[in-house]
Order: structure tokens, then C-alpha cells, then sequence
């Protein structure tokens, strides 16, 4: 069959692909697109891919990776967008897409949804649990900020703390808006946890992420995820400080406090000194004065108490009357019958310890008798020695025993000899007592037994005398009178 001829110009599938990308290209160089985000996929090599639709299309779109490092949030599924780029064609697969260089919620309304809907997501983690907050220290030595060196923030906390109570402030410098701002705040709330305060910078005790008030796209960045779980892993008690009062942002749920102003997180991270100050000589004087009371209380029981107790005299008086009684009434024939009580024991143990020695030894010999015969020839040098070595070890311990009984005794008796000493009448007459004894060496106890011209004998501390019994017993005897010498005539008057 004869090939039919035509004046259509013949291309090849690679031709026509590349014409067809030239052609939409030059048509569509710059577009702004309006839809929601479909599938969402970013992977290892950073580009993100998606889908751009409405209720009756769809257009695929491509983020390149330089370029969605630097958006302000993350896309995801569901999110209204708008989206600036360029449209065409990939030949390989015969499609036609967007190539995204600048992507943008559609709206406060879109953004509000996707807060919440992150909000609730972090929420379920667990990352906003009140169980997670620290208490912010009450007076920090040193204090990190994590702010814009260049806005009126960090100004505004540094003559706050300077008014309230002067601390070591670090500044970690980062951008609160814009491309790359969040991924800064993450990596200086990481930082200063990092700091182990060794090599000379000294670890925080608080941080302060602060910003000043802006529209919902300015604080976005501080609703980012990967700020968010910094703040939440922080091991430094931490306070978000961003936008005004009514300003909300996540990281202030996962913070361990949310000040409504940069210049309110200086307020919470430091007290004032001067009240400080006063609260301090408040709690001097209550202290004082309680002090006082006590020492007056305890005064007062004391003297009380001490009423309460008897006095010397009176502890003293019915021992010092016993100690007489006793003294006077000492009976020196029954010491002596005490004393020789005592040696006549002390004598009697000695000659049953001498006694048990000898029993002892004489058990120690017959059981070595009775060894070596068991024994028989079995090493007789080796159990000679043992059993010397036993004999001697027990005539150790028995010779130990008994000067540790003779030893006992010796003191007993001391202690009995001591008594004598104390309780004999010795003692009393040294004090200026005396014995008398009649003519038969008998003690008289009463003038009665005693008459005119009896010889007695009288004992005295250092010697004994003889002396004899004058006028009648039990009178006594008249004072002795010197006769005076006359008194001289006077003399005669002369005239």
C-alpha cells in the first residue's frame, strides 16, 4: 500500500515534549496560584513535592530545597496556600507543574487553622503538661536571653533588671522573623543548654525568649515545631516573653512561664532588691525579738525550777547528822571481829585456790598420761611437744586465775582495812576524844560505875595515861581559888 503523503512536518516524542515546555513556559513564566495543599512529601534529598488543588482540580508543585529551608512554616495537608512560580513540564512523565519560589498561608483564617491544629497535635505529645514545668529560680546569678541584639527588647529587660535587682545577662543573638528565624531560636535555646559552664561562659540559671508585638505572620516563627520541642526539652527553666499581652504563641504553652511583655519576664526572673532588702530587716527584727522572748521564758523557768530545788544545807544536813551518829557510836571490838572475818576468807580462798591448782594440774598430767597412751608410738616427739606446749598454757591460765583471785581478796581486804581505818576509834580520838578503861581494861561508858579514888587508865590519840578518880562520881569537881594576897593598910594622914 502506497504510504500516504502529508504536509504535516513530522517531530520526534522528544521534540514535541521539549516544544510543548518551551511553549507553556513562555506563556506562564509567572503565575500566583490559589488552592489547598493535597499530598505533602519531602524526601532524603530536602525537595518538598505536592499537590495544588481545588474542588475540581489539580496541579502538581515542586519546593526546591534551598528554597523550603527558608519558609515560615511548614506545609501540610489540608492548608490553604498561595503560591508564586513558574509553570512546566517534566517530558519524562508527560506533566505539567508548578515550580513554587514563594509559598504563603492564605489568610489569618488558614493560619489560625493550622495553629490549632498543631496545637493539638504537640498537645497530645504531652509537651504542654503542667507536670513539665520547673519553678523559675528566685534570685538567678546569671540570666540568658534569646532575642534581637538590635530591637528595643533586650534594652527594655536590661533596664528592667537593672531597676530591680542587677544580674549577669548572655545574649544569644538571633532573627525573631522571617527565613530562618525559627531554626535560630531552636539552636540558641539548644545552646545555652549545652553550656556546661567550663570553659568560662558561665551556664544560665533562667532564659528569657523574648520579642516584641507583631501580626500573626511576624510571630509565626515562634509557633514553629522545632522551637516549640526546644523549649519543651529545655533543662534550664525557661520564660517566653513574645508579642503583647494578647499575643499567643505555642511556645508559650511548652515554656515553664509566659510573661505578657519582655520588660514582665524581667520582673518574674528577678525580685526587687530594695524590698528584698526590707523584707530581710523585717525578719531581722521578728527574729530579734523572738529571740528575746525566749531568753526571758527560759530565765523565768529556770529561776522557777530552780526554786523548786533544795538547797546545799538541806541535801547535805541529814548525811553530815548520820556521819556524827555513826562516828560516835563506833564499836572497835566488832571492826576487829570483821577484820579478822575478812583474813580469815581472804586465808581460806588462798588455800582452796592452791588446792584447784594443784587438782588442775594434776587432771592436766593424768589426761597427758592418758593421750600419750592412746597415742602409743604415733609420733611421740611431736605429741610431747603439743602436750607440753597445752601444760604450759594451762599453768599459764591457772597461775593468771589465781593472782587474779589472791589479786580480789587483797583488795578486799583493803577495802575492809580502810573502813577499820575510817570507822576506828583511832580516828575519833584524833579529833579530841579519849578512851577509859578501869583497872580490868573494861571501857566505862558512864560516870555511874566510876568512884572516888578508882584507877583508870585513859587513851588518847598519841599515848595512854594512868591517872586516879577524885570526889564523888557524877559531881563535879570545884574550881580550885588561888588565896589573894592581903590588901596593904592605908596610910595615916599626917595633919
Amino acid at each position: 500500500m502506497a504510504e500516504t503523503e502529508s504536509n504535516t512536518p513530522e517531530f520526534s516524542v522528544s521534540e514535541l515534549a521539549n516544544s510543548l515546555k518551551r511553549t507553556v513556559e513562555d506563556a506562564f513564566g509567572h503565575v500566583r496560584v490559589r488552592g489547598e495543599l493535597g499530598r505533602v512529601t519531602v524526601p532524603r534529598s530536602g525537595h518538598i513535592y505536592l499537590d495544588l488543588k481545588d474542588d475540581k482540580a489539580v496541579i502538581n508543585g515542586i519546593i526546591w530545597k534551598g528554597l523550603a529551608a527558608r519558609l515560615n512554616f511548614k506545609p501540610e495537608e489540608g492548608l490553604e496556600v498561595i503560591c508564586e512560580g513558574k509553570l512546566t513540564t517534566y517530558p519524562g512523565q508527560s506533566k505539567y507543574q508548578i515550580i513554587i519560589e514563594r509559598m504563603e498561608p492564605a489568610g489569618a483564617g488558614a493560619l489560625m487553622a493550622l495553629l490549632e491544629e498543631r496545637k493539638k497535635k504537640l498537645a497530645a505529645e504531652g509537651l504542654f503538661e503542667t507536670s513539665r514545668k520547673r519553678p523559675i529560680p528566685y534570685l538567678p546569678k546569671v540570666i540568658g536571653v534569646v532575642t534581637s541584639p538590635t530591637g528595643a527588647v533586650i534594652r527594655d529587660i536590661l533596664h528592667r533588671l537593672e531597676d530591680r535587682f542587677p544580674r549577669h545577662v548572655l545574649l544569644w543573638p538571633v532573627l525573631v522573623q522571617g527565613e530562618g528565624a525559627a531554626a535560630q531560636i531552636a539552636a540558641a535555646i539548644d545552646g545555652f543548654n549545652a553550656i556546661d559552664g567550663q570553659g568560662g561562659i558561665p551556664r544560665p540559671d533562667v532564659l528569657i525568649v523574648a520579642r516584641g508585638g507583631g501580626s500573626v505572620e511576624d510571630l509565626w516563627c515562634f509557633n514553629e515545631e522545632s522551637v516549640v520541642r526546644a523549649a519543651a526539652n529545655s533543662k534550664i527553666p525557661l520564660i517566653s516573653a513574645v508579642g503583647h499581652e494578647t499575643d499567643t504563641t505555642l511556645i508559650d504553652f511548652a515554656s515553664d512561664r509566659r510573661a505578657p511583655t519582655p520588660t514582665g519576664a524581667a520582673e518574674i526572673a528577678v525580685p526587687v532588691r530594695s524590698e528584698l532588702m526590707q523584707d530581710l530587716r523585717g525578719w531581722a527584727d521578728r527574729l530579734s525579738r523572738g529571740l528575746t522572748r525566749l531568753i526571758d521564758r527560759r530565765r523565768t523557768d529556770f529561776r522557777a525550777t530552780a526554786r523548786a530545788f533544795p538547797t546545799t544545807q538541806t541535801l547535805l544536813g541529814p548525811m553530815r547528822q548520820r556521819l556524827d551518829l555513826a562516828s560516835t557510836g563506833i564499836r572497835p571490838d566488832a571492826l576487829r571481829r570483821d577484820v579478822r572475818a575478812k583474813a580469815e576468807k581472804v586465808a581460806s580462798a588462798g588455800g582452796r585456790l592452791t588446792a584447784s591448782l594443784a587438782r588442775q594440774s594434776r587432771s592436766g598430767r593424768e589426761r597427758l598420761s592418758s593421750i600419750s597412751a592412746r597415742l602409743g608410738r604415733a609420733s611421740p616427739l611431736r605429741q610431747a611437744v603439743q602436750n607440753r606446749d597445752s601444760v604450759r598454757k594451762l599453768a599459764g591460765r591457772l597461775v593468771q586465775a589465781g593472782e587474779r583471785a589472791v589479786n580480789r581478796k587483797a583488795r578486799d581486804l583493803a577495802a575492809v582495812a580502810g573502813r577499820h581505818a575510817l570507822l576506828g576509834h583511832q580516828s575519833v580520838l584524833k579529833r579530841g576524844f579519849a578512851l577509859v578503861r578501869d583497872a580490868d581494861g573494861q571501857l566505862v561508858r558512864s560516870a555511874g560505875r566510876l568512884s572516888s579514888g578508882q584507877a583508870v587508865s585513859i587513851e588518847l590519840a598519841d599515848g595512854r595515861k594512868d591517872a586516879v578518880i577524885e570526889g564523888q562520881a557524877g559531881t563535879p569537881r570545884p574550881r580550885s581559888r588561888k588565896n589573894k594576897p592581903a590588901a596593904p593598910e592605908k596610910q595615916g594622914r599626917l595633919f
